[in-house]
Parts: structure tokens; C-alpha cells; sequence
């Protein structure tokens, strides 16, 4: 093994990372029976840090 694939992170380390860059999350969910849609939940979200240099979308709309 490499130095590089025996590097281990924190959990901490790694969403401190995700967060300083930002995450989309999306997704489809459908219920489904006898081949009838009865429900679907469509998931679009986006998780990131607010700070001075990044200030919340939310904030004027308030």
C-alpha cells in the first residue's frame, strides 16, 4: 500500500471538507404498486456553510 491508501480521515475532517465546498444532494423516491404510482418525492438540496465570505441565501428574503 501507498501512503496515499493507507490515509485515513476523521468524520470531523470530512464534513468540516464537504461543507467549506458545499454538497448537492437529489433524489427520487416513488411508490409504486401493481405498476401504479400512488407517490412520488422528488429530493433536491444544498448543505453548505455560512460565514462572512459566504453569506446565507435566506438572509434578505426575510
Amino acid at each position: 500500500m501507498t501512503v496515499v491508501e493507507r490515509r485515513e480521515i476523521a468524520l470531523v475532517d470530512l464534513l468540516d471538507r464537504l461543507l467549506a465546498g458545499g454538497v448537492v444532494i437529489t433524489g427520487d423516491i416513488t411508490l409504486r404498486i401493481a405498476d401504479v404510482d400512488l407517490v412520488r418525492i422528488d429530493l433536491n438540496a444544498l448543505i453548505s456553510s455560512v460565514n462572512e465570505q459566504v453569506p446565507s441565501p435566506f438572509e434578505g428574503s426575510l
